[in-house]
C-alpha cells in the first residue's frame, strides 16, 4: 500500500492537538515552524505538504518533483500559488467552515467585554472597594444593551450570516454592506457603506482582505460613524487602517474598537495602536478568534479527510 511522505511545516500555529490520524495515512514529519531558508530541504521528496501560513510558491513546487497535494490548514489559500499548482497538476485543498462558530463566539465575546465593562467591575470587587461600599451595587462604568441597537456587518458570507443570526437573537437591528456586491438578497437590509457607517452602533467586519477592502475603514470613514460606535474586526488585518484608528480613538470619533487581526502579525512594537491615550477603549487579541479547541479539532479532521479522499482517488488512477 502506498504510504506518502507527509510534512507539516508549521505545527505550532495549530496549537496542542493530536496529529495521530495523519500517521495512519503516511510517513509524517512535523516541524513546529519553518523559515524560508529551511523550507526546500524539508519538503524535498514529500508527496504531501501541510501548511497553515508557510508560503508555497513556484520555486517551492519546482523543488519537489514528488509533490502531489498541498493541504492548507485554513480556509484562505492566499499563501499558495494556485495557478502554478494547477499547471503542475498539484492538488490544493483547504478546509472550509471549520472556524465559523469560534469566530462568531469571539466576536461577541469582544463586543460584550467592551460594552459591559466586566473587567472594570471584576477589579472593583477584588480590590476591596465593593466590600467597603455602603450600597449593594456599583455603576462606575455605564453599559448598554445590545437589544434595539443597529448592528452593521461588513461582509455577509458564512461567518457574517452567523453573526447576523446571533445579533438578531439579542434583538438588534441588523444591516450589512456587501464588499463583493454579490450578497444582496439575504433577508437582511443591505446598505451602501456610507449609510451603514452612519447608522450603526456596532460595526462588525467579516470580509476578506483584497484590493477592494484594503484600508476600507480609514479616518474619513471614522468621521462619519457615531461617536458611541463600537468597531469589531475579526476579518483580516489591513481592512482597518491602524494609524487612522488610533487617531479616531484619541479624538473620540468612535467609542471603542476590538481587533483580533492586525496588518502585521505579530505586530511591531511601534504600532500606533499601542500608544493611544485611553487604552481601555481598545481591545486586541492575538488572532485567536478561529482557534477554539473544537475548531482546531474540526480543522484536523478536515485535513485528514482531505488527504484520505485524495489517496483513494490516487489509488484508483
Amino acid at each position: 500500500m502506498f504510504r506518502p511522505g507527509i510534512v507539516l511545516l508549521d505545527a505550532d500555529t495549530l496549537g496542542k492537538i493530536s496529529f495521530y490520524p495523519l500517521t495512519r495515512l503516511g510517513n509524517l514529519t512535523v516541524y513546529p515552524t519553518t523559515s524560508p531558508e529551511h523550507l526546500i530541504e524539508r519538503i524535498t521528496g514529500k508527496e504531501i505538504i501541510i501548511t497553515n501560513k508557510v508560503v508555497i510558491d513556484k520555486a517551492v513546487m519546482d523543488a519537489d518533483p514528488a509533490l502531489k497535494l498541498i493541504c492548507v490548514a485554513a480556509t484562505g489559500m492566499n499563501n499558495v500559488d494556485l495557478d502554478y499548482a494547477a499547471k503542475k497538476g498539484i492538488r490544493v485543498m483547504n478546509v472550509a467552515g471549520y472556524s465559523t462558530e469560534s469566530v462568531v463566539q469571539h466576536t461577541f465575546s469582544m463586543l460584550f467585554f467592551l460594552m459591559g465593562n466586566p473587567g472594570f467591575y471584576n477589579n472593583f470587587v477584588k480590590s476591596g472597594e465593593y466590600s467597603r461600599s455602603a450600597i449593594f451595587t456599583h455603576m462606575g462604568r455605564p453599559f448598554n444593551e445590545l437589544a434595539g441597537k443597529n448592528y452593521g456587518i461588513i461582509g455577509l458570507g458564512t461567518i457574517g450570516k452567523r453573526v447576523a443570526e446571533v445579533a438578531k437573537a439579542f434583538k438588534a437591528d441588523v444591516s450589512y454592506y456587501s464588499t463583493s456586491g454579490k450578497n444582496i438578497d439575504t433577508g437582511y437590509r443591505h446598505l451602501p457603506l456610507h449609510d451603514l457607517l452612519m447608522e450603526s452602533d456596532i460595526i462588525s467586519v467579516h470580509c476578506p482582505l483584497n484590493d477592494t477592502t484594503r484600508d476600507l475603514l480609514g479616518y474619513e470613514e471614522f468621521r462619519i460613524m457615531k461617536r458611541n460606535a463600537v468597531l469589531i474586526n475579526t476579518g483580516r488585518g489591513g481592512i482597518v487602517n491602524e494609524s487612522d484608528l488610533s487617531c479616531a480613538l484619541d479624538e473620540e470619533l468612535i467609542a471603542y474598537a476590538a481587533l483580533d487581526v492586525l496588518s502585521k502579525e505579530p505586530p511591531e512594537a511601534s504600532n500606533p495602536l499601542f500608544r493611544i491615550k485611553n487604552p481601555e477603549k481598545l481591545l486586541i487579541t492575538p488572532h485567536i478568534a478561529w482557534a477554539s479547541i473544537e475548531s482546531r479539532e474540526r480543522l484536523m479532521e478536515g485535513i485528514t479527510n482531505n488527504i484520505s479522499d485524495f489517496l483513494k482517488e490516487f489509488s484508483r488512477s
